[in-house]
């Protein structure tokens, strides 16, 4: 177990925060949610959210004592007893990456002086983590990019993004699950549904889950785009 130097402060009058160093690393990711279980194992909270370097635990009554809070969490975190792990899923997610999709793929290619076939090559060979969920419900925050195929968020976002769009945006990928603005390159389209408000689970995954993207034809795509509507399209899972 690592024991990180941590920062804690009131967050509002209903919630504390608490930092790991800046940094996207797993070892951090899986430090917070050892430490996240910890914590539901001890109190009773409102919401737990995850964050690349950090939890905000919302309590359901404002906080009058902050110091107290903050000094248990701090014994708590000192003290941490490693509990079972969480178990985590790996995901298969078929992508098209076709140009009818892969807005950005020339453009790219041209910055990075690589193919479309070698972009697409990459960005499937690749295991993700889920690191968090937002800005949107079911918008998967995925570290693992290869370095060749990182590059900068695009100088002007895009006021429209289609739903599924896959796209890079830094070190990250991620899949857009609703339509919206955005500035991430945009590389293919994803058929499946991240978010569906009528599921137990409305999000499939979840923090610390890994993912892999699989490359699948225009055809393909409609194909499991008519799965998806009519609700017998499964996905592929490997716990």
């Amino acid at each position: 177990m690592h024991n990180f130097k941590l920062s804690y402060k009131l967050f509002g009058e209903r919630a504390i925060l608490i930092e790991w160093p800046s940094e996207i690393s797993e070892i951090i990711l899986t430090d917070i949610l050892d430490f996240k279980n910890e914590i539901e194992n001890q109190l009773k909270l409102k919401d737990c959210i995850v964050g690349y370097n950090s939890i905000v635990l919302v309590y359901d009554f404002v906080i009058v004592n902050s110091i107290t809070k903050i000094d248990f969490l701090k014994e708590l975190y000192q003290n941490k007893k490693g509990l079972q792990k969480q178990k985590s899923t790996h995901w298969k997610i078929p992508v098209c990456y076709d140009a009818t999709f892969g807005i950005d793929l020339e453009d790219i290619s041209k910055e990075l002086e690589l193919s479309s076939e070698e972009i697409i090559y990459f960005h499937t060979k690749a295991a993700y983590t889920v690191y968090f969920i937002g800005f949107l419900p079911g918008f998967l925050y995925l570290g693992g990019l290869h370095e060749q195929i990182a590059i900068p968020r695009k100088a002007t976002p895009r006021l429209i993004v289609p739903k599924g769009s896959v796209a890079i945006g830094g070190n990250q990928t991620g899949i857009y699950p609703n339509e919206s603005s955005g500035g991430w390159n945009i590389i293919g389209n994803s058929p499946m549904s991240f978010f569906d408000i009528q599921n137990q689970y409305p999000c499939f995954a979840k923090t610390g889950d890994t993912i892999t993207f699989e490359s699948v034809s225009l055809e393909e795509f409609i194909s499991i785009k008519n799965q998806v509507k009519s609700n017998s399209y499964q996905i592929q899972k490997i716990q």
